[in-house]
């Protein structure tokens, strides 16, 4: 059984609560939930997260912890008061890091007597390429590294990775069947890529192995953001 409706979650990259409201109560029967991102949360905290929650929508609180295993496994505790549906973690915090996050969430979800979350890990941002990774000093293409950072989040446990539309079929052939798959950087056909440098259309990301597609801009900055919405949902239940 899926655990949304849909695969579409649309982010809300807004540090302004009462647009992010607005835009909840337009799209929560349309959309399978909404991502909540540092933008929003350091104007909001908790308190505006809770805000969103009581409109009964899955969570994505896409904060992506990254420091030592002790510090992150007592992030996991605090967040998980929330009852998100999807964390997220960087897969370059490594093994240690990404085990003490899993086992957080896990014990506290099993306190709180929640569902546990899809915990996933950032491999690389939608915002970097090769060139961007070659200044890191980071060694080999950007499939080569979300290959190896995805096989290290599934032998830490976790429930997926977060990468880019072009990698979805290289982390496929490296992880199981379960794996969850949260993609960025999708743009429907015609709408300008923004920052993101590895995109891809919505009905191309779900096709070639995406679990979960995220949309932002092409959503909350149209005129029409159930219209615009509605019409991706529409593009990825087309046969392929």
């Amino acid at each position: 059984m899926q655990r949304f409706k849909n695969p579409l979650f649309c982010a809300l990259d807004t540090g302004d609560l009462e647009k992010a409201t607005a835009l909840v109560d337009a799209l929560k029967d349309t959309v399978g939930g909404f991502k909540l991102g540092l933008e929003f949360f350091c104007a909001h905290g908790p308190k505006g997260v809770e805000a969103i929650a009581k409109r009964d929508v899955p969570l994505f609180i896409d904060l992506k912890f990254h420091d030592i295993p002790n510090t992150v496994a007592g992030a996991m505790r605090s967040i998980m008061q929330l009852n998100p549906a999807i964390l997220t973690v960087h897969a370059g915090g490594g093994l240690a890091m990404m085990r003490a996050a899993a086992d957080s969430a896990a014990d506290t979800a099993s306190k709180l007597g929640v569902k546990m979350p899809w915990l996933v890990a950032v491999t690389v941002l939608t915002s970097l390429d090769a060139g961007d990774l070659d200044v890191l000093g980071i060694e080999g293409s950007t499939h080569k590294v979300v290959a190896r950072l995805a096989r290290l989040a599934e032998k830490a446990g976790l429930d997926g990775v977060v990468c880019a539309p072009h990698e979805i079929s290289t982390t496929r052939s490296v992880a199981g069947q379960d794996f969850k798959l949260v993609v960025p950087g999708i743009r429907p056909r015609g709408t300008d890529a923004g920052d993101q440098k590895r995109v891809m259309t919505p009905k191309e990301a779900v096709e070639t192995g995406a679990t979960v597609i995220v949309v932002g801009r092409p959503i909350t900055q149209s005129d029409d953001p159930v219209g615009a919405a509605q019409s991706i949902i529409d593009a990825i239940s087309e046969p392929f």
